[in-house]
């Protein structure tokens, strides 16, 4: 029998068909197209798991469930979307129109609570039991799985280890507060730390490696610019990861998780971002006189993590 995932984002719906083995053998794919009514993207939804179906050749009696990892807040009880902004959604019984395509059991979930479920069970965690996954992007997502269960809180929405804050009154960030992690360590503001060294610094390197457009720089630029041996590129790169790092110390004195870890567009920087971090929380961590340590490491499923984990969704 076979499993199917979604995860619905801002721009892309992609259904997943999972097998036994955790392995996807097939896709469905559509635009989001927001702003538009939530009927129509879950149409698209329905459309998209009918197109893995069929590319499969299996029928709908060969699926066991129907899972979807959803920006945004989650009522899982009641399978309703309670609010996503970038979707446009607020309080749609997303389960309920579903039902209306599939006699299935249909389950929703958030979308990085999914991809650290895919990441636990079938990617970086080897099925441990306690696992964190966080993603460096936008912002800083995380999920969180103890004794083998996403974390989710009285309301479905723990898990914010992004908007926790390590700088009392620091940076501001989108959720209202200063100083949330986010706002140091997510690629939104390692863009912003390597925009503001690059103005102090007219002769880096890292100017030459955005052809002198500050518009093209990204979370890659300062990684660059410190691999040609550019100081101020270094020194931005290692600010950047005294950031993250603390963020991730607290994490670890909070969850102690077998697993540990990092992906996203950041997160694919591999060693020369990891090492130093690793380094950093043995240092720091509470923990640091006990036998076992979280294993800190990189996340390896991609983009598939969000659609195996919400494949992998039950009661």
């Amino acid at each position: 029998m076979y499993r199917i995932g979604v995860d619905l984002g801002g721009t892309n719906i992609v259904a997943g068909v999972m097998d036994e083995f955790y392995k996807i053998i097939s896709k469905g794919k559509r635009k989001t197209n927001c702003p538009r009514p939530a009927g129509e993207i879950l149409a698209d939804i329905a459309a998209c798991v009918q197109e893995a179906v069929e590319k499969a050749g299996i029928t709908m009696d060969d699926v066991l469930s129907i899972g979807i990892g959803t920006p945004g807040s989650v009522n899982k009880r009641m399978g309703i979307i309670e609010y996503a902004n970038n979707l446009g959604f607020d309080k749609v019984p997303a389960r309920d129109i579903l039902s209306k395509y599939f006699d299935k059991p249909i389950y929703l979930e958030n979308d990085a609570n999914c991809a650290a479920l895919g990441e636990a069970v079938a990617g970086a965690g080897g099925n441990v039991e306690n696992f964190v996954m966080i993603t460096l992007g936008t912002g800083v997502g995380s999920g969180i799985i103890v004794n083998g269960k996403i974390v989710n809180g009285c309301n479905d929405a723990a898990g914010e280890m992004g908007h926790n804050v390590i700088v009392v009154d620091g940076e501001p960030c989108t959720c209202g507060r200063k100083g949330c992690w986010e706002a140091y360590a997510s690629a939104t503001a390692l863009v912003r730390q390597t925009k503001t060294a690059m103005r102090e610094n007219k002769d880096s390197l890292m100017w030459q490696i955005v052809e002198n457009d500050l518009e093209k720089v990204n979370g890659r630029t300062a990684f660059d610019g410190m691999r040609q041996g550019d100081t101020a590129a270094k020194l931005v790169v290692d600010k950047y990861i005294k950031y993250l790092s603390a963020g991730i110390v607290n994490v670890v004195n909070t969850f102690q998780p077998d697993v540990l870890c990092i992906g996203g567009g950041v997160g694919c920087e591999g060693e020369p971002l990891l090492a130093p971090v690793r380094e950093y929380v043995l240092k720091e961590r509470y923990s640091i006189h006990c036998g076992k340590q979280t294993q800190i490491c990189s996340a390896v499923l991609g983009n598939d993590a969000g659609v195996i984990g919400a494949a992998l969704l039950d009661e």
